[in-house]
This record gives structure tokens, C-alpha cells and sequence, in this order.
């Protein structure tokens, strides 16, 4: 079977999905009423979350149809792109499909060929750091320069007003240091970006610190699924 289509798929859907995506953060804050400004704005986030989801679909369905070849080669070529992509949406607090704590250690899992390879693990690493810390910084500057109503009004941001606050005073009483601490925390994530970003704290301090904490978040999931793995509890490597 010819699969010459198939193997352009992952670049054509990342790279319109990622386009798409950056397009909606630059746009965001543009003056004018323009429709394409304002649909780029509003759903661009969206169709790169779609895009995403439907090539993992794809990929996942070429095991069942078995086509395991070419499902290898697609995550030997483009794994630490596509887990790339992934944690931008998950730094954005925009990946409401699968649970970002299971990122990382199914990225070890897939990518590494064994429990030593070392340096396939600390790319993983890197590649989920950089990543998460792009998506966290593009909501900080939204929140930083929309400010409250404008993130609230916004059907992708589904954090409620309610919360909303409650981080605030999390921020307020702890200052700055609740960035990287909340990174660090599982179901904390992210959570402090936008208050943040309201208190418009410096833009590479921000990135430092929430680089800081994502680190160690990445670190501790990946080096607890090798020690499931040592135990013999999962057995995908």
C-alpha cells in the first residue's frame, strides 16, 4: 500500500495546527474588528487542539489496522514534536482531553527503547520543559495584557470566575514563589499563570521560574515511571 500521504500527514497537521495556535496569541490583543482577527483569536487554540487529536487518532489506528511500521517511524520521526505540541496546549491550560501528568512517563514509554537510554529520556525532559513553559508564558501575556474579563469572556478558558479568585489570593499571599512551587505539584499546574500574569510580574522572571518548576514536575513523573518499570509494574519498556 502506498503510504507516501500518510507519512506528509504529521507535517502538514503540526505545522498549520502550530501556526494556527501562535496566530490566535499574537492576534489576541489587535486592534480592529476584523473576523479573520477575530476567529484566529477565539479558535485558533481550538482547531491546533483538534488537529493534534485527530493525528494522534491516526496514529493510534494504524497499530489496530497493522501498520506497525509506519506507526514507528511516525514516532521516530515526529514523537518529540508532537509531545512538543501537546505541552504547549498543556501549559495553556488548554488540554481538557487526556491528563497531563501522563504525559512524560507515556513519552518515556514510547520513545525510549529502554529503561538506560539516557540521553531519549532527558530529551523527553527537555523537549516537555520548553514546551509547557511556551504555552504557560502565551497565556501569562494574555492575561498580562487582557487582563480579567477579557480571559473570562473567552469560551476556551474554562476556568471559572470562582476559582479564578481563589488563585489570586493564593498569589497575593504567597507571592512568586507559588509559581514554580504549583508547577512542581500535581493538580496545581499551571494554576498560577494567569494570576501572575494579572499581577504583571516580569516577563523573564515568569519564564524562570515556571521553566523551574515544570522542570522538577517533568523530572519526578519521569523518573517514578522508570522505577515502575524497575518494579516490574509497567512493562511497555
Amino acid at each position: 500500500m502506498d503510504v507516501s500521504p500518510l507519512t506528509s500527514l504529521p507535517d502538514v497537521t503540526l505545522a498549520l495546527g502550530t501556526a494556527l495556535f501562535f496566530a490566535g496569541v499574537l492576534l489576541s490583543n489587535a486592534t480592529g474588528t476584523s473576523r479573520v482577527r477575530e476567529f484566529l483569536a477565539d479558535k485558533g487554540v481550538l482547531l491546533l487542539t483538534v488537529g493534534i487529536v485527530a493525528l494522534a487518532v491516526v496514529g493510534v489506528g494504524l497499530f489496530f489496522v497493522g501498520n506497525e511500521q509506519l506507526a514507528r517511524q511516525w514516532l521516530d520521526q515526529y514523537g518529540l514534536l508532537a509531545l512538543f505540541c501537546i505541552l504547549i496546549l498543556e501549559g495553556a491550560m488548554l488540554l481538557y482531553f487526556a491528563p497531563s501528568e501522563s504525559l512524560v512517563p507515556i513519552g518515556v514509554a514510547v520513545l525510549a527503547e529502554s529503561a538506560t537510554d539516557y540521553a531519549t529520556i532527558a530529551a523527553v525532559i527537555l523537549v516537555a520543559v520548553v514546551g509547557a513553559t511556551i504555552g504557560q508564558y502565551a497565556l501569562f501575556l494574555l492575561a498580562k495584557r487582557g487582563g480579567r474579563e477579557y480571559l473570562l469572556e473567552k469560551q476556551w478558558f474554562r476556568v471559572k470566575e470562582s476559582q479564578l479568585d481563589r488563585f489570586d489570593g493564593w498569589f497575593q499571599r504567597w507571592g512568586r514563589i507559588v509559581v514554580p512551587v504549583s508547577n512542581a505539584l500535581l493538580f496545581t499546574r499551571g494554576m498560577l499563570t494567569v494570576p501572575a500574569g494579572f499581577a504583571e510580574m516580569r516577563d523573564w522572571e515568569f519564564v524562570v521560574l515556571s521553566a523551574l518548576g515544570t522542570l522538577i514536575f517533568q523530572s519526578w513523573l519521569a523518573a517514578a515511571a522508570l522505577y515502575a518499570v524497575e518494579l516490574g509494574f509497567l512493562g511497555f519498556l
